[in-house]
């Protein structure tokens, strides 16, 4: 695979005949942004941010940035702080925006104004944007792309794309808590496939995101070459800290509500070691995903594009365990 070159800073020539032609004063689909996409000039490789929210993320937050500043660069991974009190935020490799309690409109719906403002401010800049969470993972398939970079820049003319989505599980009675020091993927194994997660967190547009970042106001599908690693259940230490946290946060402040954030921490972890009790892996196949499938996750409802498919919790319960394909062993 032949590679291009990195995508330098600095302003374009407005006679530059690779520009996107000017919009439209009048599209005839408002819902398509296909006019606003923008691309690196051949031979050179697009530019692209990763950004996320947090609030006290621990160790989680850390591995997250080391990860996105291997595949962009730590200068181009922005962490919105969200009030965070253990430290998580200092020191980061890349920029932090720290910002006052989200009271204006209610947690959620603020949360998906300012980083849907922060996104379209970002594509001023950039020629596309991630945005997921501290426990999301998203690396494309090494067999197609080299880099993340190298798959935005495979993918002209989109304005957005939605990931295959994982969630890493951790088997306790045969794996030990996750290291630091070595990649998740090299100490789990195991993985289940969750439709509802499928969600758009790349785009090259600024299109808002809703439903928790699940939906957004333009086209997407599914792509099998893009994957999206959930930890949420990939250690169950960790996971106890992180549902406890989450469900205060929904007693508290009703964040999340309707989602697993209602849920108390052993709740969580008692569902962690149901569905990893008795597993024979002689029956665990490796994960392939079927495009046809990936095809049915995504419907459009009015504006909105977003994935569907069973909640978290019923998800984690009634989906197969999978193998994670060993190719992604050293990339998460």
């Amino acid at each position: 695979m032949a590679l291009l070159r990195r995508r330098s800073s600095g302003s374009a020539d407005p006679s530059d005949p690779s520009r996107p032609p000017p919009a439209p004063e009048d599209p005839a689909d408002p819902a398509d942004l296909s006019h606003l996409v923008s691309a690196a000039p051949e031979g050179e490789l697009p530019s692209v941010a990763v950004m996320t929210m947090a609030r006290d993320e621990g160790a989680m937050l850390g591995r997250w940035v080391r990860h996105y500043a291997a595949q962009v660069g730590a200068e181009h991974v922005y962490v919105v702080d969200d009030q965070t009190t253990d430290g998580s935020t200092d020191d980061l490799a890349g920029p932090v925006l720290r910002i006052p309690p989200l009271r204006k409109r209610g947690f959620e719906p603020s949360r998906m104004e300012v980083m849907a403002g922060l996104s379209a401010g970002l594509l001023a800049a950039y020629d596309a944007v991630v945005f997921c969470d501290t426990d999301e993972f998203i690396v494309p398939d090494p067999d197609h792309h080299a880099s993340l970079l190298h798959y935005v820049a495979a993918r002209p003319g989109r304005q957005a794309v939605g990931v295959t989505a994982l969630n890493v599980v951790h088997d306790v009675s045969r794996e030990g808590p996750l290291r630091d020091d070595a990649p998740v993927l090299s100490q789990r194994a195991l993985a289940k496939f969750a439709p509802l997660m499928c969600k758009p967190s790349l785009k090259w547009v600024p299109a808002r995101w809703a439903h928790a970042s699940h939906g957004i106001e333009c086209p997407y599908a599914v792509d099998p070459e893009l994957f999206m690693f959930h930890l949420k259940f990939a250690d169950r230490d960790h996971l106890a800290d992180a549902a406890a946290k989450r469900h205060a946060a929904f007693r508290d402040d009703g964040r999340a509500a309707r989602t697993s954030w209602e849920r108390p921490a052993d709740e969580m972890v008692d569902l962690l070691d149901e569905i990893t009790a008795d597993i024979d892996l002689e029956q665990v196949e490796r994960f392939r995903p079927r495009p046809a499938r990936l095809e049915r996750i995504v419907q459009r409802q009015g504006a909105m594009w977003r994935a569907t498919g069973a909640g978290q919790v019923q998800a984690m319960r009634s989906q197969p365990l999978v193998r994670v394909p060993r190719r992604f062993r050293d990339l998460v």
